[in-house]
């Protein structure tokens, strides 16, 4: 270790003269000084102030390759200064403490120049001089008028406040430019965040078109028939598909007859469309060709199940006769229609079978029954009635809103009907209401 110097101060002033002058002669940068001699006041004022002295000691070690080092300043008291904690973690100096009261800060010092100058310094230091040397001010070390302060020193308090203030300035400036940058961000996210907003709303009303268009080419066209009124509603458990399993068919056949078939595939969305398109225009072929109805589910199922044997659908068709009233059912495990008769009493039409997937598909029998004038038949699919769960439940609640609304406009029914059905929703499915009256005369 070189230029060693050790002192003793009663007084705060003396204290803070000398580290000062110890940061000083070693060319510490007036930052760092100023923190030294902070951090060095704020822990000797205690001791100071009880009438104790503190004793001051600073070396310069240099570093093995030959390099400036570094400066060590050892601060010594009669205290043990590690109980502070509070007080340790807010000097401005970051600083070692040691049992007993020693405290030490290690500072890199600054290259050497030529000419032996600090750098941003208003004093010097000839080569050769000690670390106690009093630097010479630059109006040449003479007293402040009336302050009984050396004018280095006054000048060295100067140069602090100007690194205070050259700091303050940096930061303000700096906090300046974030600010504006920060802005104009902020100016440029909102300006991508409307335009993505107005793309999100372009992208939303091309899908709700394209899933328009979807369902109106899988719905089919509406029919208008002598002697009956016909409406449907339909609405898909999930709302980014058009549709899902839940299918109907209706044309009127050369006889003159109507042909209605109602499809419930197995599945959700648009996966489980696919199958239940293919059952309704298997079944619409076949009826158009003339095949029985009673047979129509079963010989459906021996076309498709070669193609897609994982296929499974519930189907329940209808026919009937709108100049004599007659209707004709077949069931392959669907839901059983319910007919609203004018003067009666509402019941459902049960017949038993098997659907498409099932084993021995097919309708057991034929259901035939007369509707008359303002009466009602109500098909569906089990998404109706088994929205809470349990479906005997649903069937008593389907028959109460049924009643509800048959006077209503027929192309208001199936619409009002699903909406009391599902003023509590615990198994979300897909949902198809087909409602068919018999005009009054």
């Amino acid at each position: 270790m070189t230029d060693n110097t050790t002192s003793h101060h009663h007084t705060l002033p003396s204290l803070r003269q000398a580290v000062r002058r110890i940061a000083r002669v070693h060319r510490l940068p007036v930052e760092t000084r100023a923190r030294l001699v902070m951090s060095a006041v704020d822990l000797a004022r205690t001791e100071i102030a009880a009438g104790r002295p503190v004793r001051l000691d600073a070396c310069a070690e240099p570093s093995p390759g030959g390099s400036a080092g570094q400066l060590v300043v050892t601060l010594d008291t009669l205290s043990d200064l590690t109980a502070d904690r509070d007080g340790i973690a807010d000097l401005p100096l970051p600083a070692q403490f040691a049992s007993g009261g020693s405290v030490t800060w290690r500072m890199p010092l600054p290259g050497r120049r030529g000419d032996g100058g600090s750098a941003g310094d208003g004093g010097t230091r000839s080569r050769g001089s000690d670390a106690g040397t009093v630097l010479p001010a630059q109006n040449g070390g003479g007293a402040a008028a009336g302050s009984g302060c050396p004018t280095s020193e006054i000048h060295a308090v100067e140069q602090e406040l100007r690194a205070v203030l050259a700091r303050l300035d940096s930061l303000t400036a700096e906090h300046r430019r974030l600010k504006h940058e920060i802005a104009e961000t902020n100016r440029g996210t909102l300006a991508l965040y409307v335009q993505l907003e107005e793309r999100d709303e372009q992208l939303r009303k091309a899908h709700g078109q394209t899933l328009r268009e979807l369902e109106d080419a899988l719905r089919p066209a509406p029919i208008e028939v002598d002697g009956l009124e016909m409406a449907v509603h339909y609405a898909p458990a999930g709302t980014d598909a058009p549709t899902g399993g839940d299918l109907y068919d209706w044309l009127q056949l050369p006889d003159g007859t109507v042909h209605i078939t109602v499809v419930d595939a197995l599945g959700h969305g648009v996966t489980s469309t696919r199958g239940a398109l293919n059952v309704t225009h298997a079944v619409r072929t076949l009826a158009l060709e003339g095949h029985p109805l009673e047979s129509i589910i079963a010989r459906t199922a021996e076309i498709l199940m070669p193609f897609d044997s994982e296929l499974m659908s519930t189907v329940l068709l209808a026919r009937i006769n709108p100049a004599t009233g007659d209707l004709f059912l077949a069931n392959g495990s669907h839901p059983p229609a319910l007919l609203l008769p004018a003067g009666g009493e509402p019941e459902y039409l049960e017949v038993r079978g098997r659907g498409i997937g099932y084993p021995l598909p097919g309708s057991e029998r034929l259901l035939h029954v007369r509707m008359g004038p303002e009466d009602m038949l109500i098909l569906y699919t089990d998404g109706l009635t088994e929205s809470r769960k349990d479906p005997r439940e649903g069937e008593k609640r389907l028959v109460e809103a049924a009643r509800r609304h048959a006077d209503r406009p027929i192309a208001e029914v199936p619409g009002a009907i699903a909406e009391d059905m599902h003023t509590v929703i615990l198994h979300p499915d897909d949902t198809l209401a087909l409602a068919v009256r018999v005009p009054s005369a």
